[in-house]
């Protein structure tokens, strides 16, 4: 065990990483394992957080290991546009039979979420022959420039980097707490049509389907049908931002799935690695030859380790049955939390999809009254009882719960139960 202190490592961390880089907890981890971590004195936690929704096959999967090591002892790098190797090729096979959807498809790697947005947005310009992107109010695509763009929330991630990518516009995403229907949304996009950019100029629209840093706000199955049809119309992509929602998170190995629709283009990472990293586009085969030859790639992208662990994933969310896992635990969730909701009037909603669930908190519950100040009250309070949280939300007055799909009942309940107590502190 690490002789430093949490105190002493955050005062080595200020000193030698810039304030950008944000903790949500004074934490530093010495080990972890399926839901739970402990820290460098030994204090361990309830891991609601996994590594924001990265691990959904738990901290240090048995299988997932395995497969990275028995990679080491073969080879760590030849770059892939280099020399191939053959586990790639079955990744990528394997993600292009699991996709939803009669179309032939292909996929390629990167290593991050950003980068899969990067090159979706690459493909459907290349293809389309378009250079306009629709994105919604509330999304979080990533932080590089493109991807940042899109994202529909300026603090922190917009803050003090413009001017962005031109040709990016935002319209409404649909919000019943907030008052925002579906046909508000549907109507927002068609008068961005009218007032700043024809539809035939558009080359895609990227959407969540359920909002991750927006607030874990599902998108309903409605909107995301009349979202393929208004594509369909006006020969516009539509792209799945699965990055967040994806590897069984909702209860479906891709979100999407829940409203029977098919994207042109997907984008995955977090849990696709159980930890290591490796992001992916999947796409119509006819969309995905948009690019030439040498249009894409990166020297690291589709690492043989990551990829290794991601076939692992793979056949731990089919043999441990982690989609349905992922919808019983919603459902266990929301019902403890709906609970609560009926004693503590700072809770404006209990809402998800699969395990993807959040807690909004607003001041009487008006949502006109958002609540960051218990929000984050409780996500500091529930860390010192042993239990890790994540805010999120444009307000920042979500609470995300985001545990392993692999976690028992036992350490859910428990986890539940440090919530209940820390609110009931914090409310009083």
């Amino acid at each position: 065990m690490s002789k430093s202190t949490n105190a002493e490592l955050m005062a080595r961390r200020v000193a030698a990483i810039p304030r950008g880089i944000g903790n949500a907890h004074a934490i530093f981890v010495e080990r972890a394992d399926n839901a739970e971590v402990w820290d460098v004195e030994g204090r361990r936690y309830i891991d609601f957080c996994a590594g924001i929704a990265v691990v959904n096959t738990g901290h240090c999967h048995p299988k997932v290991i395995a497969a990275a090591k028995a990679q080491l002892d073969m080879f760590t790098h030849t770059c892939f546009q280099v020399v191939a190797y053959e586990s790639y090729v079955e990744l990528a096979e394997r993600l292009c039979q699991l996709a939803p959807g009669s179309s032939p498809k292909k996929a390629f790697f990167m290593s991050t979420g950003a980068e899969a947005v990067e090159n979706a947005i690459k493909l459907a310009r290349a293809y389309t022959r378009r250079s306009a992107i629709i994105a919604f109010h509330g999304a979080f695509h990533g932080r590089t420039m493109f991807s940042v763009a899109l994202t529909g929330k300026v603090d922190p991630y917009k803050t003090g980097f413009g001017p962005f990518p031109a040709e990016v516009f935002h319209a409404p995403f649909p919000n019943a707490l907030h008052g925002v229907s579906v046909d508000d949304a549907i109507h927002g996009i068609e008068a961005l049509f009218k007032s700043d950019v024809e539809a035939s100029r558009v080359a895609a629209i990227f959407v969540e389907p359920v909002q991750g840093e927006g607030g874990y706000i599902p998108a309903p199955p409605e909107f995301l049908q009349r979202l393929r049809k208004l594509c369909d119309q006006h020969g516009i992509l539509l792209v799945a931002d699965e990055i967040q929602t994806g590897v069984a998170r909702t209860g479906k190995m891709f979100a999407i799935e829940h409203a029977g629709i098919e994207a042109d283009i997907i984008t995955m990472a977090k849990g696709l690695g159980g930890g290591l990293t490796i992001s992916a586009i999947i796409g119509r085969a006819d969309v995905m030859d948009g690019a030439a030859p040498g249009g894409l790639g990166s020297t690291y992208a589709g690492h043989p380790i990551a990829v290794a662990g991601a076939l692992a994933v793979l056949d731990v969310v089919k043999e441990e049955k982690l989609c349905e896992r992922s919808t019983a635990l919603g459902e266990r969730l929301r019902k403890r939390l709906i609970a609560l909701q009926a004693r503590h009037r700072s809770i404006a909603e209990v809402r998800g999809l699969g395990a993807m669930t959040a807690i909004e908190f607003c001041h009487d519950a008006d949502p006109r009254r958002p609540a960051p100040d218990i929000a984050n009250a409780l996500k500091t309070e529930a860390a010192k009882r042993g239990l890790l949280l994540l805010n999120c939300g444009v307000h920042g007055n979500v609470l995300r719960i985001m545990v392993p799909l692999t976690i028992s009942d036992a350490l859910l309940d428990e986890g539940l139960d440090i919530l209940a107590a820390t609110l009931a502190a914090v409310s009083a």
